[in-house]
C-alpha cells in the first residue's frame, strides 16, 4: 500500500501574514498542489489565526477536490467551526500560544472525557477523526477508548534525531506504537519534521503508515521550485518505496 500524501498548506499563508496581505493565496496553492498529486490537504487553524483563517478553510472546502484535512486543538469555538465548516478529516492537537509549531502529541489521558465528548460530537457531523500523539502506549489504547478513527504519530523526535543509533532508536519506538494501533484498529497516519532526506526511511522501516502529513519541507521547496515540483518529488519519492 502507498501511503497517501496530505500537502500541509499552512506557510503559505505564514509567507501572506508576513505583509498582511492577500498574497499567496492558499487556496492556490492548494490546487496546484492537487494537480500534482497530492492526496489531500492539511491546514492548522489555530486559536490565534497567526496564518490560516476562517476565511481560507471556507474556500478550501469549497474549492479542492481531494480531503481537507483540518488540525485544531479542542477550544470549543475551534469544535464549533469544525462542525459547521464539516472538513473531511479533523486532526486534534496540542496548542501553546507561545509555541513556533505543535511540540508534541496530544495528551488525551489528562483529558480523556472531553476529546471523548468532542469525537463524538465531530463523528455526528461525519467527519473523520485523527488525534495527533506520541509514541506511546498509554495515549494509543487512550485514543481507542475515546473513539477516534485513527492517530497521527508525532514524528518530530524522529526527525530532530542527529545520530544513526538515535534515529534507529526513534524508528523502533514508532514502529512499536504503529503495530500497537493496528491492533487497536486504529489507522496509522504519521507527520511533523518530515523532509525529502527522512521520508523514505520513514515508510522502509513503518509500513503501517497509511498517510503522511507534510508541510514546512514541501512549502520551503516550493518557494524556490514552485509548489508543483515539490509535490511530485515528495510523491515520486514516496511511491518508490
Amino acid at each position: 500500500m502507498i501511503p497517501r500524501l496530505g500537502v500541509n498548506i499552512d506557510h503559505v499563508a505564514t509567507i501572506r501574514q508576513a505583509r498582511k496581505t492577500v498574497e499567496p493565496d492558499p487556496s492556490a496553492a492548494a490546487l496546484i498542489a492537487e494537480n500534482a498529486g497530492a492526496d489531500g490537504i492539511t491546514v492548522h487553524l489555530r486559536e490565534d489565526r497567526r496564518h490560516i483563517n476562517d476565511r481560507d478553510v471556507k474556500l478550501l472546502r469549497k474549492t479542492i477536490k481531494s480531503r481537507l484535512n483540518l488540525e485544531m486543538s479542542i477550544n470549543p469555538l475551534i469544535v464549533k467551526i469544525a462542525c459547521q465548516i464539516k472538513p473531511d478529516q479533523a486532526t486534534l492537537v496540542p496548542e501553546k500560544r507561545q509555541e513556533i509549531t505543535t511540540e508534541g502529541g496530544l495528551d488525551i489521558i489528562a483529558q480523556e472525557k472531553k476529546i471523548k465528548n468532542i469525537v463524538n460530537k465531530l463523528k455526528l457531523k461525519g467527519i473523520w477523526v485523527s488525534l495527533f500523539v506520541e509514541a506511546d502506549r498509554g495515549q494509543l489504547k487512550a485514543a481507542k477508548r475515546v473513539n477516534a478513527d485513527a492517530i497521527e504519530l508525532h514524528t518530530g523526535t524522529y526527525a530532530n534525531a542527529k545520530t544513526e543509533t538515535s534515529i534507529n532508536r526513534q524508528l523502533d519506538r514508532l514502529l512499536k506504537a504503529a503495530k500497537l494501533a493496528k491492533s487497536l484498529d486504529l489507522h496509522v497516519y504519521a507527520g511533523h519534521g518530515l523532509n525529502y532526506q527522512n521520508t523514505a526511511k520513514l515508510l522502509k522501516k513503518i509500513p503501517e503508515i497509511e498517510e503522511l502529513n507534510i508541510g514546512h519541507s514541501i512549502v520551503s521547496r516550493a518557494v524556490l521550485n514552485g509548489m508543483d515540483e515539490a509535490v511530485r518529488t515528495m510523491k515520486v519519492l514516496i511511491q518508490a518505496i
